[in-house]
């Protein structure tokens, strides 16, 4: 069974298949015989888990198993407490209310890669970071609830799937990780 790590620049699409004019997993990965345990938009970066093991993908993929996903999250302005205490609580959506995340201002990570393109920068408006942790996975969730809050999301990079992490592993890059059971809240 193979596990790889990867950290998914952006721009890239969470897929082996060619599309015309985009990066997918085949222009990074060698292996054919792995698959996406769980997707990034092309606008996010970070951490994603490919397995060839079809029970562990979905394992990991399977909301019944509320398996962590944490995030370092760039968003537009200053974040307040309020706004942090609105995500510990669950924010309504339009089509669904998100359960409670875990989630802390941070700084800005001193392990971060420079992204490209680099982020819209508006001088009279600063940005702020928060490490965000949630347990569902929903279609640009993360995106959608810092916009609800009143912060939009500038930059998302997943660190972390359950105990799997990107351990400064630069973006582009992927790693293969031995596999001693098949239970993703605890990999090693």
């Amino acid at each position: 069974m193979s596990l790889i790590l990867f950290n998914k620049p952006y721009g890239v699409l969470s897929q082996f298949s060619p599309q015309h004019g985009r990066a997918t997993l085949r222009d990074y990965l060698p292996q054919r015989n792995v698959y996406p345990a769980g997707r990034l938009d092309a606008d996010s970066e970070g951490l994603l888990v490919l397995t060839s093991d079809g029970a562990l993908q979905q394992q990991i993929t399977d909301p019944r198993h509320k398996l962590a996903k944490t995030y370092c999250v760039q968003v537009e302005g200053e974040v307040t407490d309020e706004a942090l205490a609105r995500l510990r609580e669950g924010v309504a959506l339009p089509d669904f209310t998100t359960a409670p995340a875990d989630t802390t201002r941070i700084s800005e990570p001193a392990w971060l890669w420079p992204r490209v393109p680099p982020i819209r920068v508006r001088r009279a408006i600063p940005t702020s970071w928060i490490e965000l942790t949630i347990r569902e996975g929903r279609n640009r969730q993360v995106r959608r609830m810092s916009a609800a809050v009143g912060f939009p999301t500038l930059r998302l990079i997943r660190v972390a799937v359950g105990d799997w992490t990107l351990q400064r592993l630069p973006s582009g890059h992927w790693r293969e990780v031995p596999v001693a059971s098949t239970d993703p809240r605890n990999p090693r």
